[in-house]
């Protein structure tokens, strides 16, 4: 079995240091950031029907997609969690 490092390169932090002059916005960023959780969720579940189904016996490729998924959607909730403590935050301030 061979063992691969697990990379998160399509979330922001590598797209911005690859593309220092792009214009990208908060939102999109955001955006793909979700897209790219949602994404591992359905290759988790995926994987979870082919070994309930039997295509396949391989467990370990489907735990490891499931952790991809859990590890990623626990990453893009803290991210929300601090974006609101942001605001209301900056909602607290007196102008």
């Amino acid at each position: 079995m061979k063992v691969e490092t697990l990379k998160l390169q399509d979330f922001t932090e590598a797209k911005i240091k690859n593309e220092p002059n792009s214009k990208t916005s908060f939102s999109e960023i955001l955006k793909e950031s979700i897209n790219k959780v949602a994404e591992l969720e359905k290759d988790a579940d995926n994987e979870i029907k082919k070994l309930a189904t039997m295509e396949t016996q391989d467990l370990h490729t489907t735990m490891i997609a499931i952790e991809k998924a859990d590890l990623t959607f626990q990453m893009m909730m803290q991210i929300r969690n601090k974006i609101i403590s942001a605001y209301e935050e900056i909602m607290r301030m007196q102008v």
